[in-house]
């Protein structure tokens, strides 16, 4: 007892007028024991499952031997939305809106791979209206944009680099008032259907939409410019959370990750869709998978979707009055709704056209397209994209009815959690937030 009361500032002619105990029986020897084992053992910590480090909904198991990470492990789960069951009973068009949510920080990918399984299935791949496609490239690579900057300005600020996240938000911000004018909506747009697109972009929206580039492309510079050469971010970032080519391809990683390992996997060169084929595009690729690669690759595909959106828009304005829509009227929308100017509201003349007592036969075929849906023939179908994150999936099941019989979605960011204990392992606490913040999941994906 002498120790232990010295250290807390007893005198041992305190200690002397103080009764003593003896303690016999019992298991006080193996639990003093494993006291002292318990003392020496790892230290198991959780991060979540609401974490503002771990990118949404998802708890870390953390196995920690002082400020080294020995066993990693994520588990998901925590933000299961049932939306794949529930497409089951609801009708084709309407599947767009539940596909939207999924991976929300990117949600125009998932609502065009969704319209490419289903048109699969009808057998309508070549019959999308050209201009159509220009609009959905445009917008997914808007989408990617936007998607990027989520991911780098949020990975700097976890490491208190506030400034990066700020840059990155005000960029994302002038990409969803694009999505707006065109939409009429900055999130979750709506705006993909099978058969092509909703409706045209306004006038003056490719004017609208250069100006605003302008400002997104500055962003661009200037965030390379705070971490591209900044030798704080080199030591930060550069051989942190690696995974060698072999672990890779054995984890089926995908997307900026893959491709800063060496590997130019990109759908939009190897498996084209929307007429990708027809644009000039680089892949970027670097020689390392770490921490500043995935970033520097990140950069670089934003700089790539530039490129393509400028073409889109040249395509606009060369095809201005084309349709984007199918002509096949069992399938398209059965009106245009046209978005205002200021991006709100339906255009008055769309509603007293439709509405109109001299247009009966096609508002009741408005009618009914709207609420029962068109019917797609019995068969499967898999469409593949290139997301923001990766390769996504699409696989489509129709019984011949009106509604899908089942949907599964592949999402990248489910495979990329894959390489998180892999690259977290070995190194410090502090580097496992870095391995998560460069693989930039989104729970709303994973999930589903």
């Amino acid at each position: 007892m002498t120790d232990i009361h010295a250290t807390r500032g007893i005198t041992d002619a305190e200690i002397e007028g103080l009764p003593a105990y003896t303690v016999t029986g019992g298991d006080w020897a193996n639990v003093s024991d494993e006291v002292v084992k318990l003392a020496q053992d790892r230290i198991v910590m959780n991060l979540g499952p609401v974490h503002p480090s771990t990118h949404g909904v998802m708890r870390l198991v953390v196995e920690l031997d002082g400020e080294y990470v020995r066993q990693a492990e994520a588990q998901t789960g925590f933000l299961h939305t049932g939306i794949e069951k529930t497409m089951e009973y609801r009708t084709w068009t309407q599947g767009v809106t539940l596909a939207t949510r999924m991976d929300y920080v990117a949600s125009v990918f998932q609502e065009v791979g969704y319209c490419l399984a289903v048109e699969k299935l009808l057998g309508i791949e070549k019959d999308i209206p050209k201009r159509a496609n220009v609009i959905r490239v445009m917008l997914m690579e808007y989408q990617r944009l936007a998607s990027h900057f989520v991911a780098i300005g949020s990975s700097f600020n976890e490491l208190g680099a506030t400034t990066m996240m700020t840059i990155a938000f005000r960029a994302r911000e002038e990409c969803l008032r694009i999505f707006e004018r065109i939409a009429g909506q900055r999130m979750n747009i709506e705006f993909i259907r099978p058969g092509g697109v909703l409706e045209d972009v306004g006038e003056g929206t490719t004017d609208y939409i250069r100006e605003h580039t302008v400002d997104i492309k500055r962003s661009i510079d200037e965030m390379f410019g705070i971490v591209g050469a900044n030798p704080i971010v080199a030591a930060r970032f550069k051989d942190v959370s690696v995974l060698s080519l072999s672990a890779l391809m054995a984890l089926s990683q995908t997307g900026p990750g893959l491709r800063a390992g060496g590997v130019p996997l990109d759908l939009r060169k190897t498996m084209p869709y929307c007429d990708y084929e027809t644009y000039e595009f680089d892949v970027p690729i670097r020689d390392k998978s770490d921490a500043f690669n995935r970033t520097m690759v990140r950069f670089d595909e934003m700089y790539q979707s530039l490129r393509i959106i400028y073409q889109c828009l040249d395509r606009l304005d060369a095809t201005e009055g084309d349709p984007v829509m199918i002509e096949d009227k069992k399938i398209a929308w059965p009106a245009q709704l046209s978005i205002g100017a200021d991006g709100q509201g339906t255009d008055p003349e769309h509603v007293k056209e439709i509405m109109g007592a001299n247009n009966m036969e096609e508002l009741i075929h408005h009618f009914k397209m709207v609420s029962e849906g068109f019917r797609v023939p019995a068969g499967q179908a898999f469409a593949m994209i290139e997301h923001a994150k990766g390769i996504w999936g699409c696989h489509a099941v129709s019984s011949g009815g009106n509604r899908p019989y089942r949907i599964h979605i592949d999402d990248p960011s489910f495979h990329n959690l894959q390489g998180f204990s892999m690259m977290a392992e070995g190194g410090l606490i502090a580097d496992a937030i870095v391995a998560l913040a460069v693989i930039d999941p989104v729970m709303g994906g994973v999930d589903r």
